[in-house]
């Protein structure tokens, strides 16, 4: 019987990976004692760093880079095109050529809430926080809590024995 995972031959997984089943996994990497929630596609030039956690129904599109240490909550969307288009001028379907690949970064120890949006061109800093429902137009500072649509600054954080503070 099937695992019902799909996993390319290119796909690089570190050790202790944990996938669960229904994932979908092609051209991306990921590191060391990452896990994988159920639903979850990755897609070609993707990268995800070692002990992280991506819950389910994420998806985490071409041109994303996760670093270490991130945590990303259930159905958190990456958008790596910011104007996109399904026809080219003439009304053909686009394909790979007729766009540009665009890119956001995920720093160290970031935590991403569950039901984020996170728009291309963006970075989260290191250990910052962005809460559930928010939407990332923006880079976020390091150290920083954010939420809203457009997420905006709430505070900074403090990190204590590996968790955020006040």
């Amino acid at each position: 019987m099937s695992d019902y995972r799909c996993i390319a031959p290119s796909v690089k997984l570190g050790k202790d990976v944990k996938l669960s089943q229904f994932v979908n996994l092609y051209g991306c990497e990921i590191g060391d004692d990452t896990k994988i929630g159920a639903f979850v596609e990755i897609q070609k030039n993707a990268r995800v760093g070692a002990r992280c956690k991506i819950s389910s129904h994420t998806f985490v599109c071409e041109g994303v880079t996760i670093e270490d240490n991130v945590f990303i909550g259930h159905n958190v969307a990456f958008i790596n095109d910011t104007y996109p288009r399904a026809t080219t001028l003439e009304g053909e379907l686009q394909t790979e050529s007729d766009w540009k690949v665009e890119t956001t970064l995920i720093k160290k120890g970031a935590s991403i809430g569950s039901g984020v949006t996170i728009l291309a061109n963006v970075t989260v800093g290191e250990n910052a926080i962005v809460g559930a429902g928010s939407v990332v137009t923006k880079d976020v500072p390091a150290n920083t809590v954010v939420a809203g649509n457009p997420a905006r600054v709430l505070r900074s954080t403090v990190l204590v024995a590996g968790r955020a503070t006040r």
